[in-house]
Parts: structure tokens; sequence; C-alpha cells
């Protein structure tokens, strides 16, 4: 009898210990988090270290010639894209009642005022010259009136037709 009433006393000792301790053995320290957290090192995952630039500009590869696109207004042009940009800019401040908004060089896009719709005017490059086209602000051919009127006028502008 003596011999377990030891033998609880110690396992009932141990497990005192073991609760006093804080669990110490399964305890792990990291110096990094001992730091406050404006002093940590920010980990990145590798994939997300640069922001994905594969939709950024999501052109529909069939905006790039005209017609190709029920509903498209548009119209093909020689010159590269970014001579073109230039030249619809300077066609569209030449066109009375239309405001630019702003312009997109990079994007290749003028937000544009015009008999009351707002339309991007949109240059995009190609094979065989640039595509100069109205589409709405989620990329789909502009409908209505303005968007087709303008294009018209470019289209003459560009042409001499």
């Amino acid at each position: 009898m003596r011999f377990n009433a030891t033998l609880s006393r110690a396992g009932t000792v141990l497990l005192i210990a073991g609760m006093a301790s804080g669990c110490s053995w399964f305890h792990k320290t990291n110096d990094l988090y001992a730091q406050a957290p404006e002093m940590r090192p920010l980990e990145v995952p590798p994939d997300l270290d640069q922001p994905s630039l594969a939709s950024a500009v999501n052109i529909p590869q069939s905006a790039a010639s005209p017609g190709a696109q029920a509903g498209a207004v548009g119209f093909t042009t020689t010159g590269t894209r970014d001579e073109v940009f230039a030249r619809v800019g300077e066609a569209l401040a030449a066109v009375d009642g239309l405001t630019i908004a702003s312009s997109a060089e990079a994007m290749g896009v003028y937000d544009v005022n015009y008999e009351g719709s707002n339309f991007l005017v949109r240059v995009v490059g190609g094979a065989e010259g640039a595509y100069v086209s109205a589409v709405d602000p989620r990329g789909t051919p502009a409908s209505g009136d303005a968007p087709r009127k303008l294009i018209d006028s470019l289209r003459t502008s560009f042409t001499g037709q």
C-alpha cells in the first residue's frame, strides 16, 4: 500500500509541475514574433509579389479588325497605335460639342462626352495598322447615335471620305 501511495503522490507532483510550467515542452520560441508587429518582416508568397497584368487591359482579339465584332463602331487606319492615338486626340479636339474628360495613352483610350453620351474612344494596335472604336467603360461596343456619329466623323477626318 505504501508503494501505491508514493507513486500516486509522485504522479500528482509531476502533473502539478507540468501544469505550472505552462506546457513548456510544447512551446517553441520564434524571435520574429517577439518583436513589435511593426518590426516583423512581411512575407509575401512568390506569386503575389507583383500584380497580375493578364487582364489589365482586356481587349478582345476580334476588335483588331473592323466589322469583326457584331455591332462594332470603328475603323482601321494606317500607322502605329501611338501615332494614331495622337492623331485621334487632335481630331477629337476639333469636334464641336465634344469634351475630353481624360485620356490614358498607355491604355490607348480617350474618355469623352459627346451629345450627352459618355463613352471611350479606344485605339488598338494591330498588324494592319490601328483600329479606332467607340466602347463603353466595360469594353463592349458603345451603342447609340452619338458614338456612331463621332466615329464616322473621325473616319472622315482620317480617310477624307
